[in-house]
């Protein structure tokens, strides 16, 4: 059998250097996913964040971490101290030979040390350099700190997570970051096209504050068409009226509305057609929803319906309703737990799950896999995340230095 011949990843040729902490780790991971050769750099003690939970069988360990194995997998480890000036001529001559920075030092950090763009432009002119602070580089916050919260509030995605109930709250699993990293690796990747073109390299500017309002979904339209502000919770509004989006089942949850209106309407009649099959005729079976508006239907008939299907629903698990749903083309889908998700047919037919080797502890992790496949060229987790300066004398030889003057380094707290 002949073998298929492969393509490099993309970004195969390049080189990153990771400066970021927990809020950029995700950009660096995703140039590393295409391909590049991303080096992470943190300070000799280790990363802040490596003390981050959750830890690998709940051992509280620095290198054990699960929250920087996610983040930081397909990159080298290297440490170096930038506060020092051996640090900041040895980071020169990596930038020499690199193609990519990113970085979330407050503005002009770097600057006051003489590694601000400028001048590491003036080393090598085609550096892209991607910073990210939690609002910019500019404007009477840039001095601002933030964390998730403060960012998830300031971005304006807090206010419409949670219970319509009780004031916003953030949601559980930090999102800020995952916002911001995503967008960055897109807008770096612009810049990269840009240099590829012209030559020259690129300052790219993320607010953390500003992805969160990007990624916000139809908030600021709806508040710009209609002047109306989204709701939290389980209900929204839909044509003027406050709708459910999700209802109970016997074991979780599926997400489903009501649809009214030319055209959205008809989509209404298969759930009927089902209530009436399980012997449960809705009191809207002969309702006409696709001349309805919400001007048309009142509030209280919109909760008396959805009162009618959460009934329904709650009769049933949520295999046995999406089992049906799909075979009568009804407009629904269950809401997947954790367990859920990592059991999902769809995701196991596609090897999404990748089985990652961790000599270190004597084991394999299993981690979530690429965001995209190429037709030719897998992209896989080629390597788990870096313990702290691991990569060092691979790294620093390669520059140049000597095993001798790495020893010098490290005893004097450089690396």
């Amino acid at each position: 059998m002949t073998e298929t011949p492969t393509l490099d990843l993309p970004l195969d040729p390049y080189r990153v250097l990771d400066l970021s902490d927990d809020t950029g780790f995700l950009c660096g991971r995703i140039l590393g996913d295409l391909g590049a050769d991303v080096i992470k750099i943190e300070p000799p003690p280790g990363d802040p964040s490596r003390r981050h939970g959750p830890y690998y069988q709940d051992d509280v360990d620095e290198q054990k971490s699960l929250t920087w194995f996610a983040h930081n997998y397909n990159k080298r480890g290297v440490t170096l101290d930038l506060a020092t000036a051996d640090g900041r001529q040895l980071f020169e001559r990596l930038v020499a030979s690199a193609h990519f920075v990113v970085e979330c030092f407050p503005p002009g950090h770097l600057d006051a040390l003489g590694l601000g763009y400028e001048a590491l432009r003036r080393i090598n002119p085609g550096l892209v350099m991607t910073s990210i602070t939690p609002f910019g580089q500019t404007g009477p916050r840039r001095d601002y700190q933030a964390d998730d919260l403060v960012a998830m509030a300031g971005g304006g995605l807090m206010y419409i997570s949670g219970d319509e109930d009780r004031p916003p709250v953030r949601v559980g699993v930090p999102q800020a970051a995952v916002l911001a990293g995503t967008q960055a690796a897109v807008g770096t990747m612009l810049a990269h096209y840009g240099r590829v073109r012209t030559g020259h390299g690129r300052h790219l500017d993320v607010s953390v504050q500003a992805a969160v309002a990007n990624a916000l979904p139809n908030t600021p339209h709806l508040w710009f068409s209609d002047q109306e502000v989204q709701r939290r919770g389980a209900r929204h509004r839909y044509g003027g009226r406050v709708i459910r989006s999700s209802f109970p089942a016997k074991d979780g949850f599926v997400a489903t509305q009501l649809f009214w209106g030319d055209g959205a309407g008809s989509r209404m009649q298969a759930l009927i057609d089902w209530m009436v099959d399980e012997g449960q005729p809705p009191s809207f079976q002969h309702y006409d929803f696709n001349n309805a508006s919400g001007a048309t239907i009142a509030q209280e008939q919109v909760d008396g319906w959805q009162r009618e299907m959460a009934e329904f629903f709650a009769r049933f698990t949520k295999a046995e309703i999406y089992a049906e749903a799909l075979k009568r083309r009804v407009f629904l889908f269950a809401v997947s737990s954790p367990a859920d998700t990592f059991s999902d047919l769809q995701l196991q037919d596609r090897d999404f799950f990748q089985d990652v080797e961790h000599p270190e502890l004597g084991a394999t992790v299993r981690y979530p896999g690429a965001f995209c496949r190429f037709s030719e060229t897998p992209v896989r987790i080629r390597r788990r995340a870096p313990l702290i300066g691991e990569h060092n004398v691979e790294v620093y030889e390669d520059l140049g230095y000597s095993r001798q003057q790495l020893v010098t380094l490290k005893e004097a707290g450089v690396i």
